[in-house]
C-alpha cells in the first residue's frame, strides 16, 4: 500500500502539508527512514488480494470475510424473515449450493450432444446409441455425482477451496484436474 499520514494517503512525488500546516516538498520521498518517521509517515504493506469465489473482501481490520458455504435464510433487523414481493422467504445460496448448480449445468451441457442419439433409440427400432457414447455419458454422471458428493463432504472453507486446487508435480506441472472440474475427456 502507500505511505500515509494520520491516515491519509501521501502520493509519492506529489507536496502535501500536514495537521500542523507545515508544507512538505513533492521530494520528500528522498527523506531518510529516520526523517519520514519523525513527521509521522509510515508505510502500509499491500494487501494481498482475496479470491472473490471465496471471500466478500476484507474487514476494517484487513481480515478475510468469507462467503457462507450453507444458504442463509436473510432476516430483518428485528430477526423476521425477509419476504419477496411474493411472500417468499428470502435465501442467500451458499457456495455449496451454488457449486452444485455449476456442477449440474456442466453436466447437462456435456451430455446434449449426445441426446439426440438416445431419443433417436427410443423412437428407432434399428438404431442403438453406440457404446462411445453411452460410456460417456455414463461416465459424466458418474463425475457429476462424484463432484456434488466431494462439494456437500466439503467439511469447511478450506476444504472446499482445494477442490479447486489443480495437482501439480514437485516441477509445478499439471498432473490432473481440480476435483471441482475432474469430467471425463470429450469423445
Amino acid at each position: 500500500m502507500p505511505w500515509k499520514y494520520s491516515g491519509r494517503i501521501i502520493r509519492v512525488g506529489k507536496a502535501w502539508v500536514d495537521n500542523n500546516g507545515t508544507q512538505y516538498p513533492a521530494v520528500w520521498s528522498n527523506y531518510s527512514a529516520d526523517e519520514k518517521a519523525a513527521i509521522g509517515l509510515t508505510w502500509e504493506d499491500e494487501v494481498a488480494a482475496h479470491d472473490n469465489r471465496f471471500y466478500w473482501g476484507r474487514d476494517a481490520d484487513g481480515e478475510l470475510i468469507p462467503r457462507s458455504l450453507t444458504d442463509i435464510n436473510e432476516v430483518d433487523e428485528d430477526g423476521e424473515p425477509r419476504l419477496d414481493i411474493d411472500g417468499n422467504q428470502i435465501v442467500t445460496k451458499g457456495l455449496k449450493t451454488v457449486a452444485i448448480e455449476t456442477v449440474k449445468i456442466q453436466a447437462a451441457s456435456l451430455l446434449a450432444p449426445y441426446d439426440w442419439q438416445v431419443i433417436k433409440a427410443t423412437e428407432v427400432e434399428s438404431y442403438s446409441v453406440p457404446s462411445s457414447v453411452t460410456t460417456y455419458r455414463a461416465a459424466v454422471r458418474t463425475a457429476s455425482n462424484n463432484i456434488e458428493t466431494s462439494i456437500t463432504n466439503a467439511s469447511n472453507l478450506a476444504a472446499f477451496i482445494a477442490l479447486y486446487d489443480t495437482p501439480v508435480d514437485s516441477d509445478g506441472k499439471q498432473t490432473g484436474n481440480a476435483p471441482i472440474n475432474d469430467w471425463p475427456d470429450a469423445i
